[in-house]
């Protein structure tokens, strides 16, 4: 009954749940009582462990009953258990390898139930779809179980089957968590309690989402045109034709778990690496697409035997905006520039706090939770130790966390909780810095510019120290060239844009009315080693040629008038690296 009244509902609408189960208190009542029974059985025996000193000696059991209790309570709570699994510094090694089990080897649904819906779905037996399929899934998830199956075509895919009578469980926990959200309002510091109920919405949104097999078909292909350009990451194509809003058949990725460390190491791949592949693509999602994986579990997550990176799941994504993006750089631009007051601003920009907050008694408290962040103890700081100590200003701020960056927190700490299971000492930072000075050394575009501008000026002056951070920081990554970086600097100090840039650097170079040559050694010291005669020349010669006649002639004439008889050639340079 519950399943065909909300049949017809393509997307979360809380309104129309609450009206269903407000005439139908007693399933309500029913649900809330089975997870409380549940969860208070288990929390009671952890107590009764404490209590007699059995802690030890019942570990291994009280993980399996962690495990078996997520899974008999259903998909939202066996969500929790998958994002617990990520997180060694949260949970104990025992409890780990338990919840691990949930993220691809759950109890499937019987295999007749899943060849009905198939056949349902897609108009057609098994059998005449595919010239072979597993007679048994290969994994099974909380929402889904997949089979390995061979077109008769003869490429090898993926066939993910829905599990039935979704939609009664869903719902009514959804309900729940909704209301146990409002009634916990009264309970939590200042705005976190209303914020809540907005968290829950945003899950419910995410959860239809991910149960429309066809949205997610159309994730991974819109995920796919953003990665193009990058050789490490690997997205499965869509068969269309055998795919539905239950049945979704992709592309077979012949790969391993991230963290099955055994076969990382047989086949000889470096853990470090794989981290930065993961890292450097999830920074990308949010600060140049906007478009981010929002559920980067291990099950979803997999090492190619050729070194890439194979995203296989694209059923909770989301979406930020161009004013969020470009806030969000702005906020790391701020943090670099320890400009406590501006990023202040951002959070309100954000959405952390209201616009009519007053922040004046808030930037002493930021300066005290980030200003570690940078310089010489970024060792000791991670994601977690971070939202760590906001959580501690939320009591005494109006500090919120806006519903869609509900998803983005736990994207980040889902990641770097997967890199510290491969890597114990891994800090988030020491990838995502270099990356941060990579795209504003790039400059590509006018946005960027701009922030690396904020950057490198401070009341008029240009900071030396800043560039030589941001260049020692870029050049920690053994991948970036400066060559390609050089050129498009050059481009755009010759361009009308870079017209301040060119009057700031020479009264930069000319300060107290002598040459700076202390901070130019400083910085040659740095780059002479990528920076010999032959490339500079090269990338010389690009950056002038891309930019107008008419804009070097009125910068340098000489080299306009050899431009105008002659054609570029070769000139050896490195090619400029995409991002």
């Amino acid at each position: 009954m519950v399943q065909s009244q909300f049949s017809q509902m393509k997307r979360y609408d809380p309104q129309a749940i609450a009206r269903y189960y407000r005439k139908r208190p007693w399933r309500v009542f029913l649900r809330a009582l089975q997870v409380i029974l549940m969860l208070g059985s288990f929390v009671f025996g952890l107590l009764c462990d404490r209590w007699f000193h059995q802690e030890a000696r019942n570990q291994p059991q009280r993980a399996t009953q962690l495990r078996q209790l997520l899974t008999r309570l259903g998909p939202t709570f066996i969500k929790v258990g998958q994002a617990l699994s990520t997180r060694p510094d949260l949970i104990r090694p025992d409890f780990l390898d338990e919840l691990a089990k949930l993220q691809d080897q759950l109890p499937p649904c019987d295999n007749a139930t899943a060849w009905a819906i198939i056949e349902r779905e897609l108009g057609a037996a098994p059998e005449d779809l595919f010239s072979y399929i597993t007679p048994d899934p290969i994994a099974a998830a909380s929402l889904g179980q997949v089979y390995r199956a061979r077109l008769f075509t003869g490429e090898e895919v993926a066939v993910k089957v829905q599990r039935p009578n979704l939609l009664p469980t869903l719902t009514c926990d959804l309900h729940l968590m909704r209301w146990a959200a409002g009634w916990l309002r009264h309970f939590l510091p200042l705005n976190l309690g209303h914020d809540l109920t907005l968290i829950v919405d945003e899950f419910g949104t995410k959860l239809f989402e991910e149960i429309d097999y066809l949205n997610e078909g159309r994730n991974a292909e819109a995920f796919a045109v953003n990665f193009q350009d990058d050789p490490k990451v690997k997205v499965p194509c869509i068969y269309w034709r055998y795919s539905s809003g239950k049945v979704l058949t992709l592309e077979w990725i012949n790969g391993f778990k991230l963290t099955d460390t055994e076969r990382v190491q047989q086949a000889e791949l470096s853990t470090d690496t794989l981290i930065e592949i993961g890292v450097t693509a999830g920074l990308r999602q949010l600060l140049e697409f906007g478009f981010f994986h929002a559920d980067p579990h291990p099950g979803n997550l997999f090492a190619l035997p050729d070194g890439r990176m194979a995203y296989i799941d694209f059923g909770m994504m989301d979406k930020l905006d161009q004013e969020t993006k470009e806030t969000l750089v702005d906020s790391v631009v701020h943090l670099i520039n320890q400009d406590y007051v501006k990023l202040a601003a951002d959070f309100v920009k954000l959405g952390f706090l209201t616009p009519d907050t007053d922040i004046t008694p808030i930037i002493p408290a930021l300066e005290s939770v980030l200003g570690d962040a940078l310089g010489a103890k970024v060792s000791d700081f991670n994601f977690k130790t971070i939202t760590d100590r906001f959580s501690e200003l939320m009591y005494e701020y109006p500090f919120r966390v806006p519903a869609k960056f509900a998803l983005i927190i736990r994207s980040l700490v889902t990641q770097e909780g997967l890199a510290l299971s491969l890597n114990p000492n891994f800090k988030i930072v020491d990838i995502a810095y270099p990356y941060v000075a990579r795209r504003l050394l790039m400059g590509e575009t006018p946005s960027l510019r701009r922030r690396l501008l904020e950057v490198l000026f401070k009341d008029g002056k240009f900071q030396w120290q800043r560039l030589e951070n941001l260049l020692m920081i870029a050049r920690s990554d053994d991948s970036f060239d400066l060559l390609p970086t050089a050129g498009l600097g050059l481009s755009y100090l010759v361009s009308d844009e870079g017209k301040y840039l060119r009057q700031k650097l020479l009264l930069a170079l000319t300060e107290d009315n002598q040459f700076q040559t202390e901070e130019v050694q400083k910085l040659w010291e740095l780059v002479k080693e990528d920076l010999t005669p032959t490339r500079v020349l090269g990338a010389a010669w690009e950056a002038l040629w891309a930019s107008s006649l008419a804009q070097a002639a009125a910068w340098v004439p000489p080299v306009a008038a050899i431009a105008a008889n002659f054609q570029p050639v070769s000139s050896g340079s490195a090619p400029r690296q995409p991002l």
